[in-house]
């Protein structure tokens, strides 16, 4: 009689069995997807600086970083003034220019990086900050 009450508590099939544990997997899985961010590293490190602007940056299209020892990277690739000429070249008209640069950085080398994106045909630039805490 015992065998026939640990039956009758036992799911018929191991799909029912396992259905919980794939709620719970779909579950996180949404979670995760709603609140968590997505992005590829920047090539470097880098520490914008702040700012008390509260615009947020729309989504970009090219993104150069200059970093505090005055590195260049441009969409993620690490290269000189002469690559970053030739790589800028042929988008002077085509979509937006997001420049983010170290805190750090020095200011006489951000210049420099701004006239050779302007001798490149590039005429508008967004600067990227990070937001300052009152």
């Amino acid at each position: 009689m015992r065998s026939l009450r640990t039956a009758a508590r036992r799911p018929k099939d191991d799909d029912q069995r396992i259905l919980p544990l794939i709620n719970v997997v779909f579950l996180l899985l949404i979670f995760f997807m709603i609140v968590g961010h997505l992005a590829a590293a920047d090539p470097f490190h880098i520490e914008p600086p702040t700012s008390i602007s509260e615009t947020e940056p729309g989504g970009q299209d090219h993104l150069i970083l200059v970093g505090a020892d005055g590195r260049v990277a441009f969409d993620g690739t690490v290269m000189d003034d002469a690559a970053l000429v030739a790589a800028l070249g042929g988008d002077g008209e085509q979509g937006q220019f997001r420049l983010k640069a170290d805190g750090g950085a020095d200011a006489v080398r951000l210049v420099e990086i701004m006239e050779l994106m302007r001798g490149a045909g590039i005429e508008k630039v967004h600067l990227l900050t990070v937001p300052r805490d009152f």
